[in-house]
């Protein structure tokens, strides 16, 4: 593909840059990081989960410099994230040790540790409230006062509650199979390109770092019948998790030694996938499979249809474009898109000239007959 220079390039961008910053400073507001990070909390998560970092405050810095676009902001951290050194790796993390804050179940009413809503918008009424129009920061102190004692009260003499997983009562009734641990070494695709087949590891990572939009459009294609995937929500949850590391100069550690680093903020989700199984007998028998996502921040519908497309491409089928790897793989990633989208407005006056003249020709030819 030929590109060529433009004369007089460097001043032109340059204006352009100012035209760009004239853009977001023509309003006379100033955007606050804090604020962005106080009340945009689910974009500042969708940013760092496409971005593949967790970083609140980059991740709001990002926004605020890309004046909210969503796939720049996502661009603008991990070209930041590719400057980073890694100095370690941690450890495994188990979901169960996870600090919930909301966990529910769409496939049992009852479930042990019972429901926990937690902060949702899925019981709103979805209408415009405008009185945050006139929002007053005195009101909210007193609100947030108010509620803060409530939740005192409501904590008083109450320990602290670990939530097992729903799966595993499933798995002692013997409607799930058990599987031996894989202590594999996972593939980092952040430093090695993915090659296909892939490995369940790096499908995951691929859909963690996916666009939202895309990964939750494909989802919806398969729950419409584009490999006809229609799961049973097992569990949502949705907390910290407590990331320890090694020391940096022991090849191994007791596990009461592992140094507590912080806590990273997750959704994770399992789906219970009906298919029906032939046995030896040649009769079909249902079973169940579990398609698993998991995501940065608090970021449902993403993690939800990533766990569709799990298990859509743990069993690959030819004919729906939603159980092809490649197809799904290439196609969700943010930047990768964005990106071979936006070169279509580089210069492309070679090739089309090119492609021109071949038109001119036939057309020529074509007069002369």
């Amino acid at each position: 593909m030929g590109y060529v220079a433009v004369k007089g390039g460097t001043e032109a961008i340059e204006a352009s840059l100012d035209r760009l910053k004239y853009d977001r400073l023509k309003g006379e507001e100033i955007v606050e990081i804090k604020t962005i990070l106080a009340t945009m909390r689910p974009l500042v998560d969708q940013v760092m989960s496409e971005a593949s970092l967790y970083a609140p405050f980059l991740s709001a810095l990002a926004i605020k410099q890309a004046g909210g676009s969503m796939e720049e902001a996502v661009f603008l951290l991990r070209a930041h994230r590719s400057t980073l050194p890694r100095y370690y790796y941690s450890e495994t993390v188990d979901t169960e040790d996870m600090f919930v804050e909301r966990r529910i179940s769409a496939s049992f009413k009852d479930i042990p540790g019972g429901q926990l809503l937690g902060s949702t918008n899925d019981y709103t009424h979805r209408l415009l409230d405008f009185n945050l129009v006139n929002e007053k920061k005195e009101e909210n102190q007193a609100w947030l006062q108010e509620f803060q004692e409530r939740m005192r009260d409501d904590v008083v003499d109450k320990e602290l509650q670990f939530f097992p997983k729903v799966v595993d009562y499933l798995r002692e009734e013997g409607l799930f199979e058990r599987y031996p641990l894989d202590d594999t070494p996972p593939k980092d695709i952040t430093k090695q390109s993915i090659q296909f087949p892939t490995g369940r590891s790096e499908r995951l990572q691929v859909l963690t770092r996916g666009q939202t939009g895309a990964v939750t459009s494909l989802g919806y294609a398969s729950l419409r019948g584009y490999g006809q995937v229609h799961p049973t929500i097992g569990e949502v949850r949705v907390g910290n998790v407590p990331i320890h590391v090694q020391h940096p100069y022991e090849e191994e550690s007791d596990p009461d030694d592992l140094f507590y680093i912080g806590d990273v903020k997750l959704t994770e989700v399992e789906s219970f996938v009906p298919v029906n199984v032939k046995k030896q007998n040649q009769k079909e028998e249902l079973e169940f499979e579990i398609g698993y996502g998991i995501s940065f921040g608090q970021n449902e519908t993403k993690a939800i249809a990533m766990s569709i497309l799990d298990q859509c491409l743990e069993n690959p089928h030819g004919e729906f474009p939603t159980h092809d790897e490649e197809f799904v793989l290439l196609h969700i990633d943010s930047v990768e898109s964005t990106g071979f989208i936006s070169h279509l407005k580089l210069p492309h006056y070679v090739t089309f000239q090119s492609k021109l003249d071949s038109a001119r020709q036939v057309k020529k030819g074509g007069n002369n007959k």
